[in-house]
């Protein structure tokens, strides 16, 4: 069974590798690991994506790695069969490949590349004009002229949601059900894709 695991660790070497030893300790299979941020403090984010065996409980996996001096588990969850992590550079390739088709290629590319449950584009006048299967119907545009950003939720919501600029009149929402909360650097990496989008399907 697979699941998705992010972990706050100390930025040394052999981190890793402590983390890795207690993962397979407790029962777990790494498929991939993949580095979300690296921080001013000398830690570093990181989602593993790893097979969880039969029998074994995922709080187990948690456990092990929380033992670890300086490891935090920020989050884990069961992760979508045949899942993988799929790069930005890949997404870009995607998106460089059919530049008329670049802005709903982006829509449907942003679930597996963020690791959230949907993606959508919404208009200003017109609402939410492509979304991916889990996302709303309705969705409020929002002015966005500093940047991409998380944007507030209500304190019973639990899906958390960011978003980024495509144009004057269209901006894309994502959506993350339960967490983890969007590092800095998902929130900037958002607004690149999205930048690269415009640029790719105006050129």
């Amino acid at each position: 069974m697979p699941f998705l695991l992010r972990v706050h660790l100390p930025d040394i070497p052999g981190s890793l590798g402590r983390v890795a030893t207690a993962i397979g300790m407790a029962g777990g299979d790494i498929e991939a690991i993949e580095i979300v941020e690296k921080r001013d403090d000398g830690t570093a984010v990181d989602d593993v994506l790893l097979e969880v065996a039969e029998g074994t409980m995922p709080d187990s996996v948690v456990s092990a790695c929380s033992a670890l001096d300086g490891v935090e588990v920020l989050w884990i969850s069961r992760y979508p069969a045949g899942g993988n992590l799929t790069l930005d550079l890949e997404a870009v390739e995607e998106l460089t490949a059919s530049p008329a088709d670049a802005f709903e290629k982006l829509v449907n590319l942003l679930p597996a590349t963020f690791r959230v449950d949907w993606a959508a584009r919404v208009h200003r006048a017109k609402g939410v004009v492509l979304g991916t299967s889990a996302a709303p119907d309705d969705l409020e545009f929002v002015e966005l002229e500093e940047g991409p950003v998380r944007l507030e939720v209500p304190e019973d919501e639990i899906t958390l949601y960011a978003a980024a600029r495509l144009d004057g009149n269209e901006i894309v929402v994502i959506g993350r059900r339960g967490g983890p909360e969007f590092a800095d650097s998902e929130i900037a990496r958002l607004g690149h894709l999205c930048g690269l989008a415009n640029s790719i399907a105006t050129a």
